[in-house]
Protein backbone atom coordinates (compact mmCIF):
# COMPACT_ATOMS: atom_id res chain seq x y z
CA UNK A 1 0.00 0.00 0.00
CA UNK A 2 1.52 3.32 -1.19
CA UNK A 3 2.49 6.17 1.55
CA UNK A 4 -0.49 8.22 0.01
CA UNK A 5 -3.07 5.47 0.00
CA UNK A 6 -2.36 4.94 3.55
CA UNK A 7 -2.29 9.08 4.32
CA UNK A 8 -5.69 8.97 2.25
CA UNK A 9 -7.07 5.85 4.41
CA UNK A 10 -6.29 7.31 7.25
CA UNK A 11 -7.90 10.72 6.82
CA UNK A 12 -11.58 8.94 5.38
CA UNK A 13 -11.62 6.80 8.85
CA UNK A 14 -10.90 9.96 10.97
CA UNK A 15 -13.33 11.76 9.22
CA UNK A 16 -16.09 8.56 9.35
CA UNK A 17 -15.36 8.88 13.36
CA UNK A 18 -15.85 12.62 13.43
CA UNK A 19 -18.47 13.92 15.42
CA UNK A 20 -19.73 17.15 16.42
CA UNK A 21 -22.31 17.96 19.47
CA UNK A 22 -24.03 21.11 20.52
CA UNK A 23 -25.33 20.92 24.04
CA UNK A 24 -27.14 23.56 25.96
CA UNK A 25 -28.91 23.36 29.60
CA UNK A 26 -32.26 25.29 30.71
CA UNK A 27 -33.56 26.23 34.10
CA UNK A 28 -36.82 27.76 34.95
CA UNK A 29 -35.80 29.68 38.11
CA UNK A 30 -32.20 28.26 39.77
CA UNK A 31 -33.15 25.90 40.72
CA UNK A 32 -36.24 25.12 38.96
CA UNK A 33 -37.82 23.42 36.48
CA UNK A 34 -35.05 22.63 34.21
CA UNK A 35 -34.36 20.17 30.75
CA UNK A 36 -31.55 19.89 28.56
CA UNK A 37 -31.14 19.70 24.56
CA UNK A 38 -28.28 17.98 22.31
CA UNK A 39 -27.35 17.97 18.90
CA UNK A 40 -24.94 15.21 17.36
CA UNK A 41 -23.60 15.50 14.05
CA UNK A 42 -21.47 13.18 12.55
CA UNK A 43 -21.26 13.06 8.55
CA UNK A 44 -25.17 13.31 6.99
CA UNK A 45 -26.37 11.72 10.30
CA UNK A 46 -28.10 14.15 12.97
CA UNK A 47 -29.64 13.23 16.32
CA UNK A 48 -31.59 15.28 19.05
CA UNK A 49 -31.88 14.22 22.56
CA UNK A 50 -33.95 16.46 25.15
CA UNK A 51 -35.27 15.93 28.45
CA UNK A 52 -37.14 18.02 31.17
CA UNK A 53 -37.03 17.97 34.42
CA UNK A 54 -39.11 18.70 37.11
CA UNK A 55 -36.56 20.21 39.76
CA UNK A 56 -33.01 20.92 39.14
CA UNK A 57 -30.41 23.61 38.02
CA UNK A 58 -28.62 25.56 35.63
CA UNK A 59 -25.35 23.90 35.81
CA UNK A 60 -26.49 20.57 36.37
CA UNK A 61 -28.18 20.42 32.90
CA UNK A 62 -25.38 22.04 30.85
CA UNK A 63 -23.30 19.05 32.50
CA UNK A 64 -26.12 16.06 32.04
CA UNK A 65 -25.98 17.14 28.04
CA UNK A 66 -23.18 16.36 27.55
CA UNK A 67 -22.96 13.70 29.69
CA UNK A 68 -26.13 12.27 27.83
CA UNK A 69 -24.47 12.84 24.29
CA UNK A 70 -20.99 10.87 25.50
CA UNK A 71 -23.19 7.93 26.07
CA UNK A 72 -25.17 7.99 23.18
CA UNK A 73 -22.33 7.35 20.99
CA UNK A 74 -22.12 3.65 19.98
CA UNK A 75 -18.29 3.44 19.08
CA UNK A 76 -15.58 4.11 21.37
CA UNK A 77 -12.40 6.47 20.01
CA UNK A 78 -14.21 9.02 17.93
CA UNK A 79 -12.84 12.36 17.49
CA UNK A 80 -15.59 14.42 19.04
CA UNK A 81 -15.77 18.09 19.62
CA UNK A 82 -18.37 19.55 22.19
CA UNK A 83 -19.59 22.99 21.90
CA UNK A 84 -21.02 24.36 24.75
CA UNK A 85 -22.26 27.91 26.28
CA UNK A 86 -21.55 26.64 29.54
CA UNK A 87 -18.09 27.94 31.25
CA UNK A 88 -18.32 25.74 34.17
CA UNK A 89 -18.26 22.67 32.30
CA UNK A 90 -16.14 23.38 28.93
CA UNK A 91 -13.27 25.09 32.13
CA UNK A 92 -13.53 22.44 34.43
CA UNK A 93 -12.73 19.92 31.36
CA UNK A 94 -10.04 22.12 29.67
CA UNK A 95 -8.47 23.94 32.61
CA UNK A 96 -8.43 20.55 34.48
CA UNK A 97 -10.46 21.23 37.49
CA UNK A 98 -12.73 18.13 37.62
CA UNK A 99 -9.47 16.35 37.64
CA UNK A 100 -8.10 17.69 40.58
CA UNK A 101 -11.83 17.35 42.20
CA UNK A 102 -11.73 13.49 41.74
CA UNK A 103 -8.62 13.96 43.24
CA UNK A 104 -9.85 15.04 46.46
CA UNK A 105 -13.24 13.40 46.25
CA UNK A 106 -15.28 16.25 45.30
CA UNK A 107 -14.98 17.96 48.92
CA UNK A 108 -17.56 20.56 49.09
CA UNK A 109 -18.12 20.59 45.02
CA UNK A 110 -21.42 20.50 44.04
CA UNK A 111 -22.75 17.95 41.22
CA UNK A 112 -20.66 15.21 41.90
CA UNK A 113 -22.83 12.28 41.30
CA UNK A 114 -22.64 13.87 37.36
CA UNK A 115 -19.30 14.58 37.29
CA UNK A 116 -18.13 11.16 38.66
CA UNK A 117 -20.79 9.67 36.21
CA UNK A 118 -18.77 12.24 33.22
CA UNK A 119 -15.51 10.51 34.32
CA UNK A 120 -16.41 7.45 33.93
CA UNK A 121 -17.15 8.25 29.77
CA UNK A 122 -14.73 10.50 29.32
CA UNK A 123 -11.84 7.95 28.17
CA UNK A 124 -14.02 6.56 25.74
CA UNK A 125 -13.67 9.17 23.20
CA UNK A 126 -10.94 12.02 22.14
CA UNK A 127 -12.49 14.88 23.61
CA UNK A 128 -12.29 18.39 22.80
CA UNK A 129 -14.42 20.91 24.57
CA UNK A 130 -15.36 24.37 22.82
CA UNK A 131 -16.93 27.42 24.40
CA UNK A 132 -19.41 29.58 22.73
CA UNK A 133 -21.02 32.39 23.38
CA UNK A 134 -25.18 32.26 24.41
CA UNK A 135 -27.92 33.41 22.89
CA UNK A 136 -24.85 34.68 19.91
CA UNK A 137 -26.79 33.85 16.40
CA UNK A 138 -25.32 30.20 16.49
CA UNK A 139 -27.67 28.38 15.05
CA UNK A 140 -27.44 24.85 16.93
CA UNK A 141 -26.15 26.25 19.94
CA UNK A 142 -30.15 28.30 19.59
CA UNK A 143 -31.63 24.71 18.27
CA UNK A 144 -29.98 22.69 21.59
CA UNK A 145 -31.88 26.48 23.99
CA UNK A 146 -35.55 25.63 22.40
CA UNK A 147 -34.93 22.20 22.99
CA UNK A 148 -33.50 22.44 26.66
CA UNK A 149 -36.38 24.94 26.97
CA UNK A 150 -39.20 23.10 25.50
CA UNK A 151 -38.29 19.55 27.55
CA UNK A 152 -38.14 21.96 30.54
CA UNK A 153 -41.85 22.63 29.86
CA UNK A 154 -43.68 19.25 28.48
CA UNK A 155 -45.01 17.07 31.19
CA UNK A 156 -44.42 14.34 31.74
CA UNK A 157 -40.67 15.97 33.84
CA UNK A 158 -38.39 13.34 35.42
CA UNK A 159 -36.86 13.54 38.79
CA UNK A 160 -33.42 14.55 38.90
CA UNK A 161 -33.12 11.87 42.20
CA UNK A 162 -29.79 13.09 43.38
CA UNK A 163 -30.29 16.93 43.00
CA UNK A 164 -33.66 16.36 45.19
CA UNK A 165 -32.44 13.36 47.82
CA UNK A 166 -29.69 16.69 48.40
CA UNK A 167 -32.29 19.12 48.98
CA UNK A 168 -34.26 17.43 51.48
CA UNK A 169 -31.14 16.93 53.67
CA UNK A 170 -30.16 20.47 53.28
Amino acid sequence: MSKLFSLFWSHYLNKLSEVIIFTDGAAQGNPGRGGYGVVMISGNKRKEISQGFRLTTNNRMELLSVIVALEALKKHGMHVTIYSDSKYVVDAVNQGWVFGWNKKGFKGKKNADLWTRFLQIYPNQKLKFVWIKGHANNKENEHCDMLAVAAANTPPLSVDFEYEAMKEKS
